[in-house]
């Protein structure tokens, strides 16, 4: 089969290759899942998953990309809940190869069906900037009706998530970012928009929760802001901003059936929007995820037409 793989972690996505490789077998609880669309976050080929096992041993060359759209064809022993031709979404292990690829064999619990209305491009788009927004806002947020969101990013993948899920719950959100995105973020459905490299970012007053996807010195001038009993939520590692009277939550998001089911029937009754930037095709593949100039919105790659 073709995939995308990598074999060199200095190179960053200039080392993306398009390469054949055999076609995966699925393992116990498995199923084999033919590959229409993939999503692929540049960052993970920073993270050790992507070049090792959990037993720290190299995997190289190994297949990136962990959001996937496609058509089940093959079950592994004892695999339940999935069936052969059915159309799914989902979110694969970070230590096994990845969606960037013709098929995958993959955990039949990290998959959701996706409905027949549902482009395979759209599907593949929404498991990590969905559930890492989902899971940053009611899990580790703790997010009600009333509250404030400050939503960096807010023009991206993940923080238009945020934006208007945050919104959806009857939150207030401000949202960051460049100049160049506040159209954006506002159509996303963000109430104000902080410019943060013209804007004072102070200017913003007192937050519940601060989502944040960047980290360093916005991050803890972001954690000054938050009220007394507020949160931060962190994607980007630990939260450096530490104070005593505000919790401070980092996660790594988690693959979860129920909650990719609500986020894919929020897209089919037009409450959430997707933000894809662009897509590519496989063949094309590593010029698309080595981009010459700045592209807000996710790219995914369309494996089959």
């Amino acid at each position: 089969m073709k995939a995308i793989v990598v074999t060199d972690q200095a190179a960053g996505t200039a080392g993306l290759k398009l390469a054949e490789r055999p076609e995966p077998q699925a393992a116990i609880n498995d199923v084999v899942v033919q590959v229409h669309a993939s999503g692929f976050v540049p960052t993970e080929l920073a993270w050790p998953s992507t070049w090792t096992d959990r037993r720290d041993r190299d995997r190289t060359p190994s297949i990136p990309g962990h959001e996937l759209a496609g058509i089940v064809i093959a079950l592994g022993y004892g695999t339940t809940g999935l069936s052969p031709g059915q159309r799914v979404f989902g979110l694969a292990d970070w230590y096994r190869d990845g969606t960037l690829a013709e098929y995958i064999a993959i955990e039949a619990r990290n998959l959701a069906p996706l409905p027949g209305d549902i482009d395979f491009t759209v599907g593949a788009s929404l498991p990590i900037s969905g559930l890492t927004a989902w899971q940053g806002l009611f899990q580790h947020g703790r997010l009600r009706a009333g509250q404030s969101v400050l939503a960096h990013g807010a023009a991206g993948a993940v923080g238009s998530m945020v934006t208007q899920l945050a919104r959806e719950a009857g939150a207030y959100v401000i949202g960051t970012g460049r100049a160049a995105d506040r159209q954006k973020a506002l159509d996303f459905g963000a109430n104000e928009f902080v410019d943060l490299d013209n804007d004072a970012l102070g200017d913003v007053g007192g937050v519940d929760l601060v989502f944040d996807v960047i980290g360093g010195d916005i991050q803890k001038r972001s954690a000054a802001l938050i009220r007394a009993g507020g949160t931060l939520v962190s994607a980007v590692g630990p939260a450096e901003a530490r104070r005593v009277d505000v919790l401070a939550v980092d996660f790594v998001v988690e693959s979860d059936r129920a909650q990719l089911s609500e986020i894919v029937q929020r897209v089919r009754d037009g409450r959430l929007r997707t933000n894809i930037g662009n897509i590519a095709t496989l063949d094309d593949a590593v010029a698309a995820l080595n981009p010459t100039e700045r592209r807000n919105g996710k790219t995914v790659i369309r494996v089959r037409p």
